[in-house]
């Protein structure tokens, strides 16, 4: 994903210039905010925003150039509308201007999702926002709120485990650097004392009535579960937060072992067998072709076309 901010103006060009895609149909307002009275009428114009981003910035008449504009883009269509919406007012708050009147207006007109944002560099108080290292701080914090920074403190030795990761906290990311992942996985060696440790704790609390809810409200430990669309699991792995690192299931506990000490890790029913044949597990979030065939316990469904789910658990993250 690109960030690029354009250089500050004195006017507010970026407004007419964003609706003028708008008129066109190749682009869509997808978000204003901070606009305060602005906001209770309906069928704004251009200029009533340019007005009040204007009155705004004449508080402080050091800033000659108060246009804040700037771009996220994706590339082609990997992100929708909606998702790159999302980010895009995450990347402002990181970026100082959350509590700013701004524009969000998504254009369609090029092969690359992407979205404008316009705001004002001076906040209500006559303060201007800090634009020291603005390049540098705009990438650094994108990478933040994707869910980079944060996933690659963790060792995992797969690429599916790093999406593991960015999706057991809810993080939107999915195009990430593959060389900087290479470069994590080439380096990771088992921690097999902490495994270790792991597989005693889900011994120790095999007749908890809800196993996955307490590793992770407990324990900070997530399990995953994958299995093909209706089926019951194959394979599972396991976040650890606390120690910052993914373990594929049966470098832990066996699957069969887990599901016979644990018959209630996934939901209420009459026995444990019925209970997994009767497995449904809830959607997934989607990411990006990935194969987890070097992430599961059962050797005997290789070969077969899998697809990772998130299985029923009564705590949603």
């Amino acid at each position: 994903m690109i960030v690029k901010i354009f250089d500050p103006i004195a006017t507010f060009g970026g407004v007419s210039y964003n609706t003028r895609k708008i008129d066109r149909n190749k682009g869509e307002l997808m978000k204003t905010a901070n606009f305060g009275p602005l906001q209770a009428f309906g069928h704004l114009k251009p200029r009533d925003y340019i007005n009040y981003l204007s009155a705004l910035s004449a508080l402080n008449k050091n800033v000659k150039l108060p246009q804040f504009h700037a771009v996220i883009s994706a590339k082609g269509k990997i992100y929708d509308k909606t998702a790159l919406t999302q980010i895009a007012e995450s990347w402002l708050k990181e970026m100082g201007y959350g509590d700013q009147p701004y524009l969000i207006v998504y254009h369609k007109d090029t092969g690359n999702n992407h979205v404008h944002m316009v705001s004002t560099r001076v906040d209500r108080d006559g303060k201007k926002i800090s634009s020291a290292f603005e390049y540098v701080r705009a990438q650094k914090s994108i990478s933040r709120v994707l869910g980079y920074d944060v996933a690659m403190q963790y060792r995992f030795s797969t690429r599916a485990q790093f999406f593991m990761i960015l999706e057991s906290m809810n993080y939107p990311g999915i195009d990430p650097d593959d060389d900087k992942i290479r470069e994590q996985i080439s380096r990771h060696v088992p921690d097999k004392q902490r495994a270790a440790a792991i597989a005693s704790l889900l011994r120790q609390h095999k007749n908890a009535p809800a196993l996955a809810d307490l590793m992770k409200e407990r324990f900070r430990i997530d399990l995953l579960f994958h299995s093909a669309e209706g089926k019951k699991p194959y394979g599972y792995s396991i976040i650890d937060h606390d120690t910052k690192q993914v373990f594929k299931g049966s470098e832990v506990l066996p699957l069969k072992d887990l599901l016979n000490t644990a018959p209630d890790v996934f939901r209420t029913g009459s026995s444990a067998e019925e209970r997994a044949d009767d497995f449904v597990p809830e959607p997934s979030v989607h990411i990006q072709s990935i194969s987890i065939a070097d992430d599961v316990d059962d050797q005997q469904i290789h070969g077969m076309r899998r697809k990772r789910q998130r299985k029923a658990r009564t705590n949603t993250r």
